[in-house]
C-alpha cells in the first residue's frame, strides 16, 4: 500500500501528486508555509490527508520557532493556524482538525515550556494519523459487506480516494481495496476525473501497484458503462457532509449520481465522521473552492482552448442526499432518511474522543 507522506521529525516529505504517476517525486516540507503552499497547489490533495499535513505542519512550525514559553509562542500558533485553514475552503477534516487542536491550545499552561509543547503537538498530528488509517480500514471493512453473496462486484469510483488521499488505506478506495482482499470484487471502472485527472493518474497508479484489475474511462461515459456494461455499485468519497446528509465531492459527482438513479444503480458515499459537518444544514451552505481556470485552458503548460477562451472550474459540487443510497462511515452504513443516522453517528464519535 502507496503512502503519500512521512514525518520524520525535521521535515514532512509529501509525494508530489503532481508528478504521478510517471515521476515519483518527494518535496521535503521543512516549515509551515512549504507546507500550506502543497496543499494549495495540491502537491498533497484529500480531505483527510490535507488535514494530517497541516497538523505536522505545525509541529514543524514550533521546532523552527525561537520562543521560551507557551505564552510567548501563542499568537504565532494561531496565526499558524489562520493560514492553514485559509488553504482550501471545502474539505471540512482540515477545519475539524485545526479546531481540535485550538481547543487543546486552550487548556495549555502559558508558563509551558518549548520543550513539553511541542511532544503535545507532535502527539496531536500522529494521533490524528493513526486514527485516520484505522478509521479507513473500518470504512472498508464495512463497504465490502454490501457485496452480495452471488458474486463478485464490478465497482465505479469518481476522483481519488485512497493511500494517496489519506493517511493511508482510503476511503471510496479502501472499499474497494477490502472487496478485493475478500475476493468479492472483479473490476473497477475509473473515472478520469477532469480537469485534474485525479481517477486517470492517482487511483489506476494506486491499483495498477497493487494488481486490483481496472479500466479507466472519460467521466462522460459512465451512462454508458451503466447501459450497456454491468456496473454493480458506484463508491465515491466526500470532502463534506451536510447535516442532512448532502454531499460535496469532486466535481462531477452529482452528474454521476443521477446518472446512477436513472440506471438504477446503488450510489454510495464512503467518509469518516470527521467528514460531516453538523453546523451546515443542507448542501446549499457548503462553500465550494473555484480552481484556477488554466486547470481547463490548458494541459502540461500547453493551451487546449482559444487562449482568451474564459473557464469555470468549480473543484466540488453538493450531490443532494436523495441520491445517495447510503453513507458508508468507520462505524457502519447510514441508510436513508439521513438526519437521525447523522445525529447518532456524530454521538458516537464524541464518545469515542
Amino acid at each position: 500500500m502507496f503512502t503519500a507522506m512521512n514525518f520524520t521529525g525535521d521535515s514532512l516529505r509529501l509525494i508530489d501528486q503532481r508528478r504521478l504517476p510517471h515521476e515519483e517525486i518527494w518535496i521535503e516540507g521543512q516549515d509551515l508555509e512549504t507546507v500550506a503552499q502543497a496543499i494549495e497547489n495540491m502537491t498533497v490533495r484529500g480531505a483527510p490527508a490535507i488535514a494530517t499535513a497541516a497538523l505536522y505542519a505545525l509541529v514543524l512550525d514550533a521546532k523552527n520557532a525561537s520562543f521560551r514559553t507557551w505564552a510567548d509562542y501563542r499568537a504565532r500558533f494561531f496565526q499558524g493556524c489562520q493560514r492553514l485553514q485559509a488553504t482550501r475552503p471545502t474539505a471540512v477534516n482540515l477545519f475539524n482538525a485545526l479546531n481540535a487542536v485550538r481547543q487543546a491550545a486552550d487548556t495549555w499552561s502559558s508558563e509551558l515550556p518549548k520543550a513539553e509543547l511541542l511532544p503535545l503537538i507532535t502527539a496531536a498530528a500522529q494521533a490524528l494519523e493513526k486514527s485516520d488509517l484505522e478509521t479507513c480500514r473500518a470504512i472498508g471493512e464495512h463497504g465490502a459487506s454490501l457485496a452480495s453473496s452471488a458474486g463478485s462486484m464490478r465497482v465505479l469510483t469518481h476522483c481519488n480516494t485512497g493511500s494517496l488521499a489519506t493517511a493511508g488505506y482510503g476511503t471510496a478506495l479502501g472499499v474497494i481495496r477490502s472487496l478485493y482482499t475478500q475476493g468479492k470484487l472483479e473490476h473497477v471502472y475509473v473515472d478520469e476525473t477532469r480537469p485534474y485527472l485525479q481517477g486517470s493518474r492517482l487511483t489506476a497508479f494506486e491499483l495498477q501497484s497493487e494488481g486490483i484489475p481496472y479500466s479507466i474511462q472519460t467521466d462522460s461515459a459512465a451512462a454508458y458503462l451503466m447501459r450497456y456494461e454491468r456496473v454493480d455499485m458506484v463508491v465515491v468519497g466526500a470532502d463534506r457532509i451536510a447535516a442532512n446528509g448532502d454531499t460535496a465531492n469532486k466535481v462531477g459527482t452529482y452528474s454521476l449520481a443521477i446518472v446512477a438513479q436513472y440506471h438504477g444503480v446503488p450510489f454510495y458515499v464512503a467518509a469518516p465522521r470527521s467528514t460531516f459537518d453538523p453546523l451546515i444544514p443542507d448542501g446549499r451552505s457548503i462553500p465550494i473552492e473555484m480552481r484556477p481556470p488554466q486547470e481547463i485552458t490548458e494541459h502540461g503548460g500547453h493551451p487546449i482552448a482559444p487562449r482568451q477562451a474564459q473557464a469555470k472550474n468549480p473543484s466540488f459540487d453538493v450531490t443532494p442526499a436523495s441520491l445517495i443510497s447510503g453513507l458508508i462511515t468507520e462505524y457502519g452504513i447510514i441508510r436513508a432518511p439521513f438526519g437521525e443516522g447523522i445525529q447518532e453517528l456524530l454521538r458516537k464519535g464524541c464518545q469515542r474522543s
